[in-house]
């Protein structure tokens, strides 16, 4: 369920009367404590703690923080010290089993749901059956569901309850129980399981939820004050403009209910937090903004477990509870401070790093790489943050005496060992994670640097063009900074100081708000919608798969569709979706392109036949209904028609080869080049295979070779495959290797090639290894960082690929007029020469340009006070490099004083542009970098060099000439106004 994101940093802070974990409860997982000694000592600013409503709260008179850690009592009897986050989510699990729930694993950060950029909800796996696309598997369920929503990044840390790594614990009606069962279980969770005192318990409904109301009232027995009804914004749930949607209900805790109920703001984050949303999903919402009841009503609900946590283990946040905390104290460690000593601004920044380490660490662990576009971008922005934040407090090296090297991995280390509960791959993901932090961090503090060259820059800009102004950093370029290269706004500020340069904090906070907007526009939605297909749906099974066993059969037309609509009949010439009962074609999915064919329509007891329909394409909609995409080549077909299903074998076998190819592929890049790296994404076409993998550098040539080899061996075994249906706990017993992006069910496939893989995988694949007949690997390259791709081919593709490279060989012979072996040594004796040629042709051109320049250097002006000598010139179509060996020998024949600036036009649309000075110019302040780049504008380019010699480039030769009239207007004007 979504629990709202509202009531943000505006806020204050809530009081600090919790006390915080000691470290000895830390150490022990918060395991019971006996007594007060010396693991839970008190600072001289307690406060003074009494009994209210059962759980401690400090007397109003104090706003200091504790710093030891006492049990928690409830009715006046001790709470166990064993709320750990770990007992919180099992408590939740079990107590939604034992009431005919299904515990189901958390499905992984990356949606299978192209519509949505991360799982940012516990609901969001069940999306398909709550559209009724797919039948329920179970009629409900409960998950812990790992979550990421970035669209707050800028809260975290600064509220008590923003995270962008989070769990969210849940309980899913599909059908089953509706809104009495719902409430009543949630109340008795919370007051009974986790005895949280219900005088401290407030709720939220919807305004016009009578329903809801009457049941918290009448039925579980909250007091009619501490019932809340709110309108549409804060409790009713809707999905988009259309779709499925209802009103919600949402439980608050209250920290200070002697604040009495008079004129109680559920709204004010110093006094509540919400824990629990029930979300009764009753309706649909139509195009007209209309609501009909759904026939299956569902209950989608969500509790934050660290909002939990951080009421039970009685702290004054969620990142003091013990599922952030020990991050936050393995950073505090590194960075030699105390959190309990710490200010506010660093315990800001320990609970930056807190947050965002755990969510690098499950989005590395789930497969997203840190790149520069999608998800690998909200890694890296996250890493960065870290990384920049950590070093601002005064981290510096691993922690393991070396001051060089890379925080991040040693941080790693501690979320990873709070992960066995969560996400129990996560560990064996250990080597892969802490390597691609290793090199994202190092390959950061390179760009930091850069960073501080751009900022000095930036400074000299504002400087220079300040003028009569007090000189000021835009926000657009601050946000750049802070943005892209990781500077810290403090940072950039001092340094801005240190210059008497100010900063535009205006300006910087509009950006920031825009680049908010539009990440939450991206990523905070998800989308349902209900329309044409789910009442076919309704009326069409699950498409019956004959692939495996047969390329051919019959079958029955379930429906037509033109356009996503359904209609009765389809004429020849009309491109139409077929929907049949059975079919023998395989539809795209894991990797594996969709089948191509024929569907053919006979007359009665197979006469003439009737019609042709091409099958261009096979895709699963719906659930697993398969969907045809074809043309009628003749005649026409209606809805109920048989027709015979052929399937092209020639292609289907391509698509075979190269499936099982994968699976190879796949394992001698983990025997190559270490298990660590995993797959990425792949395709499995007819005519090739493509297959992504993590890996932080290029492979070499020998690797490749060694790859190669390896697949050919296997190819050459002769190996008989082997495919069974099983459990899918026991196939990951197993060390079944599960493929990337495909969804898997209680029962899954499993395809070995004994011996060399075993993976979880639907698609089609060889009987025997050696109809794959050869394997070549095309092409090896980074697709993005840390990605990297092979493209391969095999079958008959890879005969066609040697044949046609031969082919190409032989005329390249013929060419050379020499053989095979030879052909290499040829090539490099024919670049050689080459090499040699444009060398000496590129001296001579230098040589002509010095001889004409020499001819120009009468042309020379003096300029006074200082006597210097100025030439500005055009060179015509004299080449960048030669431009470059005239000035030098211009500025060097004129007498020091002297300024040299040349252009030229060289061809193909490109300006060339140099600037020469000479010492004496540069003592007066006059810089060639920068005077050159702005001459270069004007010719749509730019460029730039040292104070005394620079280049530059443009795309505009017809702006030479003005160009080359402002540069002397104004080098003779800079250097005529600069004192003695």
């Amino acid at each position: 369920m979504l629990l709202p994101m509202r009531r943000l940093a505006s806020s204050p802070s809530l009081p600090a009367i919790y006390p915080h974990i000691s470290p000895a409860r830390r150490s022990l997982g918060l395991r019971r404590q006996h007594g007060r000694g010396a693991s839970a000592r008190r600072t001289s600013a307690t406060p003074v703690v009494c009994c209210l409503g059962s759980l401690p709260v400090a007397s109003q008179s104090s706003q200091s923080t504790m710093t030891g850690a006492n049990p928690v009592t409830v009715a006046g009897t001790e709470r166990p010290s064993e709320w750990s986050g770990d007992a919180i989510r099992r408590r939740f699990l079990d107590f939604y089993a034992a009431r005919g729930h299904k515990i189901l694993p958390s499905s992984s950060l990356v949606p299978d749901d192209p519509t949505v950029f991360l799982t940012i909800a516990g609901m969001l796996q069940f999306k398909p059956i709550f559209l009724g696309k797919e039948p329920r598997r179970v009629p409900c369920a409960t998950t812990s569901q790992k979550c990421i929503r970035t669209n707050d990044i800028e809260n975290v840390g600064r509220t008590s309850r923003h995270q962008t790594f989070f769990e969210m614990l849940g309980n899913f009606s599909f059908g089953d129980y509706f809104k009495k069962d719902a409430i009543k279980w949630a109340w008795e969770l919370t007051t009974k399981e986790y005895g949280l005192p219900p005088e401290r318990l407030w709720i939220s409904v919807f305004e016009d939820d009578d329903e809801a109301f009457s049941i918290w009232l009448n039925e579980v027995g909250v007091p009619k004050e501490r019932i809340k009804r709110m309108g549409e914004d804060d409790n009713f749930w809707t999905s988009g403009a259309t779709g499925p949607c209802g009103p919600c209900s949402e439980m608050y805790y209250d920290f200070h209910p002697e604040r009495g109920s008079l004129n109680a703001d559920l709204n004010d984050d110093s006094r509540f937090i919400e824990f629990y949303n029930l979300v009764f999903m009753q309706y649909n919402k139509n195009d007209d903004g209309s609501l009909e009841p759904l026939k299956q009503k569902n209950i989608d609900t969500g509790m934050g477990l660290e909002r939990m946590a951080r009421i039970l283990q009685n702290v004054p946040n969620n990142y003091e509870t013990d599922l952030i905390f020990p991050i936050m104290e393995k950073a505090a460690s590194m960075a030699l401070v105390s959190y309990g000593k710490a200010d506010d601004a660093m315990r800001t920044n320990l609970k930056v790093i807190g947050d965002h380490m755990r969510a690098v660490v499950y989005l590395i662990s789930d497969g997203v790489i840190p790149s520069n576009i999608g998800r690998g971008y909200v890694v890296r922005r996250l890493i960065r943050r870290v990384v920049r934040t950590g070093r601002l407090i005064g981290m510096r090296g691993d922690g393991h005496e070396n001051s060089e090297g890379a925080f991040l991995p040693s941080l790693a280390e501690t979320v990873i060992s709070l992960s066995s509960e969560i996400d129990p791959d996560v560990e064996s993901r250990r080597k892969s994670i802490l390597g691609e932090l290793l090199r994202e961090e190092l390959r950061f503090v390179q760009t930091l640097g850069r960073g501080e060259k751009l900022l000095d820059e930036l400074l000299d800009e504002a400087l220079g063009s300040a003028g009569g102004d007090k000189p000021c950093l835009s926000g657009k370029d601050v946000f750049l900074l802070y943005d892209t290269y990781g500077f810290p706004i403090e940072i950039t500020a001092e340094i801005a100081s240190e210059r008497d340069v100010t900063i535009d904090m205006k300006g910087f906070d509009i950006e920031m708000e825009n680049q908010r907007k539009q990440s939450q526009a991206a990523h905070n939605v998800i989308k349902l919608s209900v329309g044409n297909e789910t009442e076919i749906v309704k009326s069409i099974p699950d498409t019956e798969f004959l692939g495996y066993e047969s390329l051919f059969a019959t079958a029955v037309v379930k429906a037509l569709l033109i356009n996503g609509n359904p209609v009765e009949n389809v004429s020849e010439g009309t491109d139409v979706e077929i929907l049949l009962d059975r079919t023998p074609f395989y539809a795209e999915s894991g990797g594996q392109v969709g089948d191509n064919g024929f569907l053919y329509v006979y007359g009665e007891e197979g006469g003439k036949q009737n019609a042709v329909i091409q099958i261009k394409d096979v895709q699963k909609s719906l659930g697993n209904i398969f969907v045809h995409k074809g043309t009628i080549k003749q005649g026409s077909v209606e809805v109920g028609k048989k027709i015979d299903a052929a399937v092209d074998g020639k292609l289907r076998q391509g698509a075979k080869a190269h499936h099982t190819a994968t699976h190879l592929l796949q394992s001698a890049l983990k025997s190559v080049i270490g298990s660590e790296t995993s797959q990425a994404g792949s395709l499995v076409a007819f005519d090739r295979l493509r297959f992504d993998f993590s890996f932080h550098r290029p492979l070499t040539e020998k690797e490749l070779l060694e790859i190669e080899s390896l697949v050919n061996q296997w190819i050459s075994d002769a190996t008989h495959l082997e495919t069974n249906v099983m459990a899918l706990q026991d196939a990951k017993n197993a060390g079944a290797t599960a493929m990337f992006g495909e969804k898997y069910g209680e029962q899954v496939r499993v395809v070995e090639v004994p011996g060399v893989s075993m993976e979880l995988c639907g698609g089609t694949h060889v009987s025997n290894t050696a109809e794959i007949r050869g394997f070549k690997i095309i092409s090896e390259q980074g697709i993005a960082s840390g990605v990297r791709r092979i493209e391969a081919v095999a079958g008959d593709a890879f005969v066609e690929y040697v044949c046609s490279r031969d082919n190409y060989m032989r005329h390249l012979c013929s060419s050379l007029k020499v053989k095979a072996e030879d052909v290499n040594s040829r090539v490099e004796t024919i670049l050689e020469e080459l090499r040699t040629a444009r060398n000496e042709a590129s001296s001579l051109h230098s040589k002509i340009a010095v001889l004409k320049a020499a001819s120009l250097a009468s042309k020379a002006v003096l300029v006074e006070p200082h006597n210097v000598r100025i030439l500005v010139e055009n060179m015509g179509d004299v080449d960048a490099d030669a431009l470059k060996s005239a000035a030098e020998h211009l500025v060097g024949t004129l007498q020091d004083p002297a300024a040299v600036i040349l252009g030229s036009s060289p061809g193909d649309g490109k300006v060339s542009l140099v600037a020469a000075f000479s010492p004496g110019v540069v003592k007066l302040g006059v810089q060639a970098g920068k005077f050159v780049g702005g001459i270069a504008k004007l010719c749509g380019g730019g460029g730039g060099g040292k104070p005394n010699f620079a280049q530059a480039g443009g795309r505009k030769p017809e702006n030479l000439p003005d160009a080359l009239e402002k540069a002397r207007a104004e080098i003779v004007a800079v250097v005529s106004s600069k004192a003695s």
